[in-house]
């Protein structure tokens, strides 16, 4: 099997990975990538069975379990329960108990205030020119995130600092230092959460934290450390990945100078699932190997993991036409950007809502929306986003 060798920090591939991803479909089904360690995979065919093969999972087996080291415990100790490292039969427990809470009505119910906060942030933007994510893409989600869970919106910049440095374990730049600070605000996130859902159990409101106390499955409820868990997840997760998307959305658009009339709500949906396809936030989701099997010609061994390069598979030329090309007439078809299988990202539903509202408001406020200089993506890899958006604009 191929060896292909790419530094993930390397500054070239920092801002560009799909040569090296077409080097990887080119490959074969799959090949080994000796920075990670594992075969990986960038074929739409591929990752798209992997995803829903339940032979594969997110939790490592019995006997790849490693020692957690002491620093990073507070961290793990979150892990430990959230749904994004577990599989059935509590990762099924889990979902469904979470699906009863995070309904499709509670996030519809969201359209207005995420409509009225939108237009809030863009009011209250330069007159000319900003970084647009400083100013814009970071405050909307998480704002939005806050208001749904019930948390105090005034505590969303700590809520931002704790997720920050949280994901910055899933990163390949990830060193002791970054370790200690995702470890301490591990620590810090869930005395928080601890707190408020004890304040939530007492004097229950309409927030989903309080919703989230009170669903059960057969009688079984969710325990504070899944509590815990699932609201950090569903604000780190849903959060970083809104963040660049909305980033990359907007760097997309002004570049391949797309016509106004592909933001128009008739065309929206369209639009939104092509640069979802065409530059997502998120490139790596591995998966373990629960048992010996053979996929598209390769034998795969138990306790093996591999990598499914999600953006890679969304830019295979044997499941679009142009692959490599922005196209907002582009017929919609799934691609892979929110996963597939038992660990489609739940909140999925809120991040297009969020994107289907806060893009094309953007553009239709922000006149002459436009780039003064290029922008660069951000060392954050398995994520892809930018480092800052600067823009100039005229308001309207």
């Amino acid at each position: 099997m191929q060896n292909l060798s790419q530094s993930p920090l390397d500054p070239d591939f920092v801002q560009n990975p799909y040569p090296f991803y077409d080097r990887v479909r080119q490959g074969g089904p799959f090949v080994v990538w000796p920075e990670y360690g594992f075969r990986v995979t960038a074929r739409a065919a591929i990752v798209g069975m992997a995803l829903r093969d339940r032979r594969m999972g997110r939790e490592a087996p019995p006997d790849q379990a490693v020692d957690i080291p002491s620093h990073l415990e507070p961290f793990y100790a979150i892990e430990r329960h959230s749904m994004l490292e577990l599989e059935a039969p509590r990762h099924t427990r889990l979902r469904k108990l979470v699906a009863k809470a995070f309904t499709s009505g509670r996030i519809a119910a969201m359209e207005e205030q995420i409509v009225a906060l939108s237009h809030r942030l863009i009011d209250a933007l330069p007159e000319d020119g900003c970084d647009l994510l400083e100013h814009f893409a970071k405050p909307l989600p998480v704002i939005v995130i806050s208001r749904l869970l019930g948390v105090p919106e005034t505590d969303g910049p700590q809520l931002l600092a704790w997720s920050n440095a949280m994901v910055q374990m899933y990163q390949a730049r990830r060193d002791i230092s970054l370790e200690e600070d995702a470890a301490k605000a591990s620590a810090e996130f869930a005395a928080y959460l601890g707190a408020l859902i004890e304040a939530r159990r007492k004097s229950p409101g309409e927030d989903l934290i309080s919703e989230l106390i009170a669903v059960e499955e057969e009688g079984v409820h969710l325990s504070r450390d899944e509590l815990i868990s699932t609201v950090i997840l569903l604000l780190n997760a849903g959060h970083e990945a809104t963040v660049h998307m909305i980033g990359n959305g907007v760097k997309t658009l002004i570049e391949q100078s797309v016509a106004p009339h592909w933001l128009e709500p008739a065309r929206i949906e369209g639009t939104i699932e092509e640069l979802l396809r065409f530059d997502p936030p998120l490139h790596l989701f591995t998966r373990w190997l629960y048992e010996d099997m053979e996929f598209q010609g390769q034998v795969l061994k138990k306790g093996e993991r591999v990598g499914l390069l999600l953006a890679g598979a969304n830019r295979d030329p044997s499941a679009w036409d142009d692959a490599s090309v922005f196209d907002a007439s582009r017929p919609v078809r799934t691609n892979f950007s929110f996963g597939a299988g038992a660990h489609f990202c739940i909140g999925a539903p809120l991040a297009r809502l969020e994107l289907r509202i806060a893009i094309p408001m953007l553009f239709a406020r922000l006149r002459d929306l436009s780039l003064p200089r290029r922008p660069y993506y951000a060392d954050l890899y398995h994520f892809h986003g930018l480092e800052r958006l600067e823009v100039t604009y005229s308001k309207a």
